[in-house]
């Protein structure tokens, strides 16, 4: 049953599930870089997600290499990654904070209509011989 995957033992199912994993968090880092709405957000998802991207990436190919010296290298770059990316985020967010980056919340412009709790407008997406004008407020 490995063999259909094109692996040869239960090492490398292993191993793949590991970096598969390390793949989802890596892609969920990205997508909330591209999707969140403030600095302080992005630099959150981007910590948290690639952190642990990293660490399941890194297990998955130690275990893909097997008890090696360049098994332990990787362990001792995952270390420093493991170290170096949260303290790295941190130093940003509070870099930021203390200059005076203004940090996101529901009175911030557009917030509102960006969560849901505004009525949007829709006359954009109508036909263009049955656009309704603008209710006023």
């Amino acid at each position: 049953m490995i063999e259909a995957f094109g692996l040869n033992s239960l090492r490398e199912l292993i191993a793949a599930i590991f970096m598969l994993a390390g793949l989802v968090f890596f892609i969920g880092s990205a997508i909330g870089m591209l999707r969140l709405p403030d600095f302080y957000s992005r630099i959150h998802a981007s910590g948290n997600s690639e952190t642990l991207g990293c660490m399941l990436s890194f297990i998955g190919l130690m275990i893909y290499e097997g008890p090696t010296l360049t098994a332990v290298k990787m362990a001792f770059a995952f270390l420093i990654v493991f170290m170096a990316n949260p303290i790295g985020s941190h130093i940003l967010g509070k870099a930021a904070y203390k200059s005076g980056h203004p940090v996101w919340t529901l009175e911030s412009k557009g917030a509102k209509k960006l969560v849901g709790l505004e009525k949007q407008d829709h006359s954009a997406d109508e036909p263009v011989g049955h656009i309704r004008q603008k209710e006023d407020k």
